[in-house]
């Protein structure tokens, strides 16, 4: 462990870190965080008052695997009210009151904003990190020293949205062998950074919804397809990103729409889904589908014998990803969520030329997300940001921004990690707007419920780099194009 740089353990193992927590279901936040020895029955209070924390929810889960140091707790905390805040405290005797906004319930049509933030890595010495001192922010609690401005930037902007949605790449740790100093150290080496990373990030992940699904960054313990053979069984196979997020992420929501058929798809999307890889949950207007571009549909690139190298999964039986994603888009009652969005992490339209595309996800994926009326697509995996036009087939739709039949895509995967940004390289027809130049994200603000708005923000000043207004009227209960 020379080389390693392991967070220092806390006296007490049953402190909590790596705090973070997700939209469970309907009035239902789970609450995730490590520790360093397995706990019995973790537990965590919580209630409407930071002094009265009367309420307490408890389980049995405390599970770790082969390489870590630490355990991965979850309680769910069911039965809140819609759209309140709530204060909450893992049982411990090291730890601290911190709150979050319950969900709104499916149908609330108050405006609301969610931060799209994609590939996202490590800061400090294991990471990339920002110089400049001016970059800097400590609301709430970020290490200044980090100079870590995406994180900065959503801590300073916390109360302007309500959930975070992160498909794919977290941390970077498989990114471990870029710094000499861990060449002797590869399993240590990457447990350290997935540590020092998840610390990173509990400031906001512990106080706002953090949706997370999978990106090639959480196949294994190295990214380069002729050295996974060097990774233990421990880390490979998505399985840190299974043991952190599988018992915290949701499956599907039952229907509250009155349509008979629309409970039935949404039933069968329950029994499908597959949390943390592909699953859905609805907040206020928005119907929102996360689904997996690593594994689980033909061709998939980090499946065996995919492009990536990485042979892991499949992580459901035949087509089952496909079968929950019809379902569950099918399931939509626009007269409910009026918005449909999805989230994955692997782009089929993007700058920088045919191998910023994944062409495999394309034949999956997107025939789905025209015919039931898709609309908007948020990806990342190219460390830039991009704005297309709605299209479908690679073809733009002829309505651009004003009620089209296509979805909109854009790519949010410029947050910041130790590879650096991607140029935008040449471009594609109907692309609207792409940006490398700094670090910055997405966020998402649903208006009403026929208007949409994406605005880039460039993490280092908080400036907005882009905006747009997407127009959907939504007269159509359920969408089959």
């Amino acid at each position: 462990m020379a080389g390693a740089s392991y967070p220092p353990k806390p006296a007490d193992l049953t402190t909590p870190v790596q705090q973070r927590i997700a939209i469970n279901g309907p009035n239902s936040i789970s609450v995730g965080w490590n520790t360093y020895e397995q706990l019995t029955q973790p537990c965590v209070q919580y209630g409407t008052t930071s002094e009265n924390l009367n309420l307490q929810a408890c389980s049995t889960t405390s599970a770790t695997y082969s390489t870590s140091r630490t355990y991965s707790n979850a309680v769910a905390l069911t039965g809140l009210a819609p759209a309140t805040t709530y204060y909450y405290k893992i049982v411990s005797t090291n730890s601290s009151v911190e709150h979050f906004f319950s969900p709104r319930l499916a149908g609330d049509k108050t405006p609301f904003a969610m931060s799209a933030v994609i590939d996202l890595g490590v800061y400090g010495e294991d990471g990339f990190t920002v110089t400049d001192a001016t970059k800097r922010d400590t609301i709430p609690s970020i290490d200044p020293s980090l100079n870590h401005t995406t994180i900065g930037r959503l801590a300073q902007n916390i109360d302007s949205y309500e959930v975070v949605l992160h498909p794919g790449d977290l941390g970077y740790a498989d990114d471990w062998y870029l710094k000499p100093k861990n060449l002797l150290d590869e399993v240590d080496a990457y447990e350290a950074i997935l540590e020092q990373f998840y610390d990173q990030l509990a400031p906001i992940a512990g106080r706002k919804a953090y949706m997370a699904s999978p990106g090639n960054h959480e196949a294994d313990c190295e990214e380069l397809d002729w050295t996974t053979g060097l990774c233990p069984t421990g880390q490979k196979n998505f399985t840190d990103f299974m043991n952190r997020f599988g018992r915290t992420m949701p499956t599907a929501f039952s229907s509250v729409s009155s349509d008979n058929t629309a409970k039935v798809n949404a039933n069968k999307a329950q029994m499908l889904a597959n949390p943390p890889f592909w699953y859905s949950f609805e907040y206020g207007m928005v119907h929102v589908v996360m689904f997996d571009t690593e594994t689980d549909f033909a061709n998939a690139p980090d499946a065996p014998g995919g492009s990536a190298g990485l042979n892991s999964g499949p992580f459901g039986a035949t087509n089952q990803q496909l079968e929950f994603l019809e379902a569950d888009l099918a399931s939509v009652d626009r007269t409910v969520t009026p918005w449909l969005i999805v989230g994955g992490h692997r782009p089929w339209y993007s700058t920088g030329g045919s191998d910023n595309s994944c062409g495999p996800c394309q034949t999956a994926f997107e025939p789905l997300l025209y015919k039931y009326g898709v609309d908007l697509a948020i990806f990342g995996h190219v460390h830039n940001s991009q704005r297309f036009m709605p299209a479908n087939n690679s073809i733009a739709d002829p309505n651009g921004l004003n009620d089209p039949a296509a979805p909109m895509y854009i790519v949010a995967g410029g947050a910041g990690n130790i590879e650096g940004l991607s140029s935008v390289g040449s471009n594609v027809s109907f692309n609207a707007f792409a940006y490398a130049d700094d670090f910055s994200y997405a966020t998402v603000t649903f208006l009403d419920t026929t208007n949409l708005q994406v605005d880039f923000i460039r993490s280092s000043t908080g400036e907005i780099l882009d905006t747009s207004v997407l127009y959907k009227s939504h007269t159509e209960q359920f969408v089959v194009q």
